[in-house]
């Protein structure tokens, strides 16, 4: 038998002992960063084809590289995988469909217009460090990641995992966050995110070696062109607080071709037959 009391407990005021009177507290909240995460996107026999596709193309992937935020040098330092810039209208006219669904969840609001895309893949010691994606956007305050991971089953390869940092908020800056949200590189899912979020792929083990067992993304950055004129900045807060954050990553020159060679390529109109939307709220008879 239990030895606390059955009876419904009184309410207990905590006393000036346990905790004393101030007039300071935190003023340093830790704001996560906006996700969201589908499964099984594009179905079991597609993302099949898809992966096979990535894999026959072993022979054309390059080492995937970086920018330095300060000079605008290429290099490979703090990243290890495999690049192959792609495009594909197939999976241009998906993502279509589905951004006013995750913008809706995202809160944002944004028009985006075009894609950068490039397949990926990590294999023993594949990793890529802490960054944002502001080197591969014009407005790293409106634009979205949106990575969609591939893998054999049973999975050859161990670890991998994309790690979104949360955004710290103090002194009247931005930075990013010790504490972080795992996502998992399950086979036929894709998450997006702020292309302004801090985030890394932790490293990967590949025990076999083999191509074929890597662990493969197809990744896009989804912005504005810049064609039109700007419009009056509306996005909720955190969007604001994460690109302050992701400035300083952004290299001070102009940049004027993606340093893995991805091409820009516009996104299509959403289907309405297609187009992925949230349910509408549940009416009485």
């Amino acid at each position: 038998m239990s030895g606390y009391a059955m009876e419904p407990a009184m309410p207990t005021e905590i006393g000036t002992q346990a905790l004393p009177p101030s007039d300071r507290w935190s003023t340093t909240p830790v704001a996560p960063a906006p996700v969201c995460r589908f499964e099984n996107f594009l179905g079991a026999e597609r993302a099949g084809s898809l992966l096979e596709y990535a894999i026959s193309r072993q022979d054309d992937f390059n080492a995937g590289t970086v920018l330095d935020p300060l000079s605008g040098q290429v290099s490979h330092k703090g990243r290890s995988s495999l690049v192959l810039p792609v495009t594909s209208s197939v999976f241009s006219a998906h993502l279509a469909d589905c951004l006013p669904l995750v913008q809706e969840l995202l809160g944002h609001q944004a028009a985006l217009t075009q894609t950068l895309t490039v397949l990926t893949a990590h294999g023993e010691g594949g990793h890529y460090g802490v960054h944002t994606d502001a080197s591969r956007v014009r407005d790293v305050g409106t634009a979205l990641s949106a990575v969609y991971y591939l893998h054999r089953k049973p999975r050859g390869f161990e670890g991998g995992q994309l790690r979104l940092y949360d955004t710290l908020l103090g002194g009247g800056g931005a930075q990013p966050a010790e504490s972080y949200r795992t996502i998992e590189p399950e086979h036929d899912t894709i998450v997006f995110f702020p292309a302004a979020a801090f985030h890394e792929v932790v490293p990967s083990t590949c025990p076999s070696g083999r191509f074929a067992d890597h662990r493969f993304t197809l990744t896009t950055w989804i912005s504005d062109s810049g064609s039109a004129a700007p419009v009056p900045d509306t996005s909720p807060r955190i969007w604001q607080w994460l690109a302050r954050a992701a400035e300083r990553t952004r290299p001070l020159t102009d940049i004027t071709r993606d340093h893995d060679g991805a091409r820009p390529v516009a996104l299509p109109a959403a289907d309405p037959a297609t187009r992925l939307t949230l349910p509408g709220p549940r009416t009485t008879p």
